[in-house]
């Protein structure tokens, strides 16, 4: 499970075996119990989300959303794409 960066306590990162075929570019967010998935592409949104507030999510889609680029790069070294 790499993890691409950290951002106030929230580890944001990608699973190894990401789906058969690859799911379309995507970041995962933990901090304790919470969590959430972001998709990157075609356009930033939230896949789904456990116990974040609307603030959080909010908050945590900009810094992805900002963060494109350098996510991107991490999954596709790891990847191979």
């Amino acid at each position: 499970m790499p993890v691409v960066f950290r951002y106030k306590g929230y580890r944001f990162f990608f699973y190894s075996n990401e789906g058969d075929p690859l799911e379309p570019l995507h970041i995962h967010v933990r901090k304790a119990d919470v969590v959430a998935k972001f998709w990157l592409d075609p356009e930033p949104s939230v896949a789904e989300a456990y116990g974040m507030s609307s603030h959080e999510l909010s908050e945590l889609l900009g810094v992805a959303t900002e963060k494109t680029e350098l996510i991107r790069r991490y999954w596709n070294e790891h990847f191979g794409v």
